[in-house]
């Protein structure tokens, strides 16, 4: 970060009394943890803050000191508004309308660079781990609470710390969050491995409907799922992290089906393809090795969309050093598409 952005940084900070920290719709671990960290880091600082969720804070994530201050709409007038871990401010719902932000601190590499000022580091892990590095820089001291907020983005968005972004300053930044009493086993089973009855009944779903094609894997999570499954969440509840998992495949996704007529998709891909690409075709954004859409559509219509285009992103990237042999054997799978989509349309 350049000398001039980091003064300019500070005097935001500073010279704000009042302060809205917002972040994105469904809100994943490090979304939570930056604005949490941030925002906290901020009240410790004396100033009057107030921090956004337009879906509030999901189940998972509530043990996390603070997390009850965060509200779904922000109230009254503000001299600063900082948007955190958000590629673009769409995502950020209707918390805000017609503003500007004047901060927006993000790691994303489709980051569109919203705000009157941009700090937009796509080699950082997380953008809690940008937050981890410059709090102190930007004169806000990190206490036991703040630091396990951090590292809960740290861990989250780094699925553990086995991305294939992961570097050794990251470990040494969540060495330092330890040190400030963040509890690494404790917040690693919080954020991964802990799963709600309901998540467990909402991933049956999804996975009983599993598809498969060649390198490449998909399912879909309908709104009578989440219904079935008692479900709270309008998410995959990290679903397509299993599917990533999945041996001997390139390219996994996902299609979450929205109220209003509209579908979340989520990409995985493995290192060496751009993901991200596909995903602004759709309007959407993210990293190279993990992005997602929110397109306009039925289920149905979606998925044949984003398969198309997918399976196209493949076939260009043949190159690939994977075991590609994409297209050359039929699509597999548990159960056919349109029989399962017949009731969510």
């Amino acid at each position: 970060m350049s000398s001039d952005l980091h003064n300019t940084i500070t005097r935001q900070l500073q010279d704000a009394h009042n302060i809205l920290v917002l972040s994105h719709i469904r809100p994943d671990g490090d979304a939570i943890g930056s604005l949490l960290g941030l925002g906290l880091a901020l009240q410790s600082a004396g100033k009057e803050v107030q921090m956004v969720l337009p879906d509030g804070v999901p189940r998972n994530f509530r043990y996390l000191k603070g997390s009850e201050k965060i509200g779904r709409r922000p109230k009254g007038d503000f001299d600063l508004v900082v948007v955190v871990d958000c590629s673009d401010l769409p995502r950020v719902g209707e918390a805000i309308q017609d503003l500007t932000p004047d901060l927006n601190i993000d790691h994303h590499i489709t980051n569109l660079n919203f705000a009157r000022v941009n700090l937009v580091l796509p080699e950082a892990v997380a953008t809690s781990a940008i937050l981890a590095e410059f709090l102190p820089v930007w004169n806000l001291a990190i206490d036991e609470n703040i630091a396990s907020a951090l590292l809960t983005g740290l861990v989250s968005d780094t699925i553990g710390f086995r991305t294939s972004n992961m570097t050794a300053h990251a470990l040494h930044l969540a060495a330092d969050l330890m040190e400030l009493g963040a509890n690494l086993p404790e917040l690693y089973n919080q954020a991964l491995v802990r799963r709600s009855y309901e998540s467990a009944l909402y991933w049956g779903q999804g996975l009983n409907r599993l598809q498969c094609e060649d390198r490449l894997v998909w399912t879909s999570l309908s709104l009578d799922d989440r219904v079935r499954s008692n479900y709270p969440g309008n998410d995959d509840a990290d679903l397509i992290n299993v599917l990533s998992s999945i041996d001997d495949i390139d390219v996994a996704v996902i299609f979450i089906e929205q109220k209003g007529g509209r579908v979340k998709v989520s990409w995985r891909a493995q290192p060496g393809l751009d993901i991200s690409q596909i995903a602004l075709q759709f309007g959407g954004g993210g990293h190279a090795a993990a992005s997602g859409a929110e397109i306009p559509g039925s289920l149905l219509e979606v998925q044949n969309q984003v398969l198309s285009a997918t399976r196209l992103f493949l076939l260009n990237n043949s190159n690939y050093n994977g075991n590609n042999n994409y297209g050359k054997k039929p699509a597999a799978g548990l159960s056919a598409v349109q029989d399962h989509l017949t009731y969510g349309v």
